[in-house]
């Protein structure tokens, strides 16, 4: 059969084929290149010459809640119908998942040399693990272990809670934040567009001009031993921690922590350096509780694809066993 399979962020939609239970022939491509997901599906069809009309399963993993036929998404322009959707492409069923729901499942597929420790630690047997990625919004999801090497997963939207303070600087932070947001959600300064908000909001509480004006730019200057770029991302990595923390003790996942996204694998060992171990553990008489949860920068290049294959393949499972 010829099933497909989605990873669709804010700013790019990753596919592959899904053929014995792995991933083949991925593309990435701009969401911004297409209208509606149906003409991004159509154009990979194309590209790696797969007729429509062959087309018998499709999981697209998306960034938002997913319940109900319409489907609103996060940080694109994109929309779907499922029942519109399966009509344009022929389909009986789509299989809709939230994007780090995917991820999250993408966990039990890593292999060896695509994970490394930045805290060390002991994963507790039994226990549920957390996965949590800035990128172009910030997904957060859990990982429930069901025995016998099979894995849930709860998704939910944990990049949208409210933004954590814990010094007289993240107040100021805050309170700059929200005389322009409004409600400030985690997200706000946990992705890439929210990198340079944390860049550009430090660079106003501080008089300071602000001479860069993308994320990667922040970045690069950071890496390159710029003392101000490096204070705002250092920033970045202690609110990081606080919020992971905040996600460990509410799930008890001591079973570890996965960074994942493609923001952090992009500065690795500056994030391994940095304030993100103390304020993590930084929990008062719960500090205790992370003594032994080890945490792993993912460094995949495709685990939303990988898990997006796995959730299919388990429908298609389901789908057998009662027929």
């Amino acid at each position: 059969m010829t099933a497909l399979v989605g990873d669709i962020g804010g700013t790019n939609a990753r596919f592959a084929l899904w053929s014995d239970q792995r991933i083949e022939s991925v593309r990435v491509v701009p969401t911004a290149d297409f209208p509606r997901p149906e003409d991004a599906i159509r154009a990979y069809l194309r590209g790696v010459d797969q007729s429509v009309e062959a087309l018998q399963a499709v999981c697209l993993a998306c960034a938002g809640p997913v319940s109900g036929d319409e489907f609103v998404f996060t940080n694109n322009h994109w929309r779907l119908s499922r029942k519109a959707f399966c009509q344009d492409l022929g389909l009986n069923d789509l299989l809709l998942i939230n994007d780090f729901t995917a991820m999250a499942l993408g966990m039990t597929r890593l292999c060896d040399g695509e994970l490394i420790e930045v805290c060390s630690g002991r994963s507790e047997t039994g226990r549920a693990r957390l996965v949590i990625g800035p990128g172009t919004g910030l997904g957060v999801a859990t990982l429930l272990p069901l025995g016998d090497g099979e894995w849930r997963t709860l998704p939910g939207e944990g990049g949208h809670v409210c933004l954590p303070i814990g010094t007289a600087r993240e107040a100021a932070l805050w309170g700059r934040l929200h005389e322009k947001l409004g409600h400030v959600n985690a997200e706000a300064v946990l992705s890439g567009g929210g990198l340079l908000e944390l860049y550009r909001t430090s660079c106003a509480l501080d008089g300071q001009p602000p001479r860069f004006t993308t994320p990667a730019e922040v970045t690069a200057a950071a890496l390159a031993g710029d003392a101000y770029a490096a204070s705002v991302l250092e920033q970045f990595c202690v609110w990081l921690g606080r919020i992971a923390g905040d996600n460990v003790l509410t799930t008890g996942a001591q079973g570890g922590v996965y960074i994942a996204g493609g923001i952090v694998p992009r500065f690795v060992e500056f994030f391994a350096r940095s304030g993100f171990r103390q304020s993590f553990r930084d929990k008062g008489c719960m500090s205790r509780y992370f003594d032994d949860v080890p945490v792993w920068v993912v460094t995949a290049e495709y685990p939303g694809l990988e898990g997006a294959g796995v959730a299919l393949q388990q429908s298609l499972e389901v789908t057998s066993s009662v027929s």
